[in-house]
């Protein structure tokens, strides 16, 4: 399906649901892109949820967002329900602002949504010559090293940076062995899973998504990826007055009360402390890209390389859209509110 068609079916769903005409465009832009850069379980698949969310009120379309300037530097953002796209939009921009005035930016957000990528986000700051760092929590999926209950989120932590080419450094990353979109996008379309990244609620390992859901997912490195999981609690949900030990409410499942999730958000100048960060950020890479590769690898690759290839290449295709979400749109632009 043409992206046109696309934007323009998502956005008139969006404003359907009660969206305003400028938050429709920025929710349907973010699902677009992770369409594009291949990060599915993050795109289209997850329409139907927000409108659900929506239409049993834990989602706001028309939010009263306060914004508190702490400083010239740090500002907190009460997203008042909204769903994550603006919040998070509005908290970037801020952030990019205020790092522009001043050299550092900090945005704190609370009672937001899920919002997609965090390096959807960060893009944007990098875009400014500006580097960021980018932290949100999520709903019970990881159990704390040493628990069998799942309590953490997959967590992810993000980090941008300008390369000096039109090519930015972007970590984007959950703390799970794999991201619990990919598990979702999995279970919706009937597939498995890989070994080894998940177990089921009896403890044992499963590559059935559906399992893995009622489970609990595994952390990178062990202890460690619980132990960042942790962090990322503290400084998006402790930090922020956002939900946190295990309180963020599951999107798909739970419709008791909102997810008031919570963000974070850091932008800073790169020449706060060297005036040739362009030069030695691009000799850093190069270093690293001149090092002896293993038998079969072409070229090493910096975090954000091959999501820009797909971005590029997928740009200028037509999107491909399941059976099932095609039916999910279909029901979502027919359904009588």
């Amino acid at each position: 399906m043409k992206q046109s068609k696309i934007k323009k079916l998502v956005t008139s769903i969006f404003l359907k649901y009660g969206l305003s005409k400028t938050a429709a465009n920025i929710s349907s832009d973010a699902l677009i892109n992770a369409e594009l850069v291949g990060a599915y379980g993050h795109g289209l698949s997850r329409l139907r949820m927000y409108c659900n969310r929506i239409e049993k009120r834990l989602i706001n379309p028309k939010p009263k967002i306060k914004i508190k300037n702490i400083s010239q530097s740090i500002t907190h953002i009460d997203a008042n329900d909204s769903i994550g796209f603006v919040a998070a939009d509005l908290g970037i921009k801020k952030a990019i602002k205020n790092a522009k005035r001043t050299g550092i930016g900090m945005v704190a957000i609370s009672n937001s949504g899920h919002y997609g990528l965090s390096g959807y986000y960060a893009e944007q700051a990098v875009k400014k010559n500006l580097i960021a760092m980018i932290y949100t929590n999520a709903p019970p999926a990881i159990a704390p090293h040493g628990s069998i209950k799942s309590l953490f989120g997959t967590n992810p932590i993000c980090f941008g940076s300008p390369t000096g080419s039109k090519i930015p450094f972007i970590l984007d990353t959950s703390i799970s062995m794999i991201n619990r979109g990919k598990v979702r996008f999995a279970e919706k379309n009937n597939k498995k899973i890989p070994p080894g990244v998940a177990l089921d609620k009896f403890g044992k390992p499963t590559t059935d998504a559906k399992k893995a859901l009622k489970g609990v997912q595994l952390p990178i490195a062990g202890f460690r990826g619980s132990g960042l999981a942790w962090m990322v609690d503290i400084l998006s949900g402790v930090f922020t007055g956002s939900s946190h030990a295990g309180k963020v409410k599951d999107p798909f499942e739970d419709f008791s009360r909102p997810q008031n999730v919570g963000h974070l958000f850091i932008t800073f100048k790169t020449n706060l402390f060297v005036n040739n960060y362009k030069h030695r950020i691009k000799d850093n890479i190069r270093i690293i890209k001149g090092l002896p590769k293993i038998k079969g690898v072409k070229e090493i690759m910096y975090p954000g390389q091959n999501k820009y290839k797909r971005f590029k290449m997928n740009s200028k295709k037509n999107i491909k859209i399941s059976k099932i979400i095609k039916r999910d749109l279909e029901a979502l632009k027919n359904y009588a509110i």
